[in-house]
């Protein structure tokens, strides 16, 4: 499903998912030097991921302007990501330790992140004539039809759909 979806639909996950926040922001336009690498590293972790479903990935929204960008990152769990995170043998630890060593706390360049476990029936989401999108396209996009039809319901529509469907 990569056209427009033209009909309100939601979000379906079989147990919880993580929301990962992870961006930049370049704070020295100047020193190329610094913030590039940092830009690169994202894009080759990227594609590693990609190459290895297993690893745990669902998905990637990215957001950017010139001085700042965001990926929001699904995970199938925290551990997955944690996983990835601390593995010496892909490429976020390595990246991780150029960027200590490169930038640290100097201010060139500013890096964050924020990390949310959603567990099952805590979460909702309507999109409606749009290509399939974050959640839905990460995890399984379904009509917002019965249970779903309303915000309320999409929010316990996770758990519910197991009995109800």
């Amino acid at each position: 499903m990569s056209g427009i979806v033209k009909q309100r639909v939601s979000a379906e996950i079989d147990g919880q998912v993580v929301v990962f926040l992870i961006g930049m922001r370049v704070n020295r336009p100047w020193k190329v030097h610094k913030w590039l690498p940092v830009a690169l590293a994202m894009g080759r972790m990227l594609r590693e991921l990609g190459a290895d479903p297993g690893a745990g990935l669902l998905g990637v929204e990215r957001f950017g302007g010139l001085r700042r960008g965001i990926l929001v990152q699904y995970w199938r769990s925290f551990e997955a990501l944690e996983a990835f995170a601390v593995d010496k043998a892909r490429s976020h630890a390595p990246a991780w330790a150029a960027f200590d060593r490169a930038v640290a706390s100097n201010g060139d360049v500013g890096i964050w992140h924020e990390t949310y476990r959603v567990r099952p029936g805590d979460y909702e989401c309507v999109y409606n004539n749009m290509p399939p999108f974050g959640l839905a396209r990460a995890t399984r996009c379904v009509p917002a039809r019965g249970r779903r039809e309303s915000a309320p319901g999409r929010m316990q529509a996770a758990d519910a759909h197991r009995i109800a469907d």
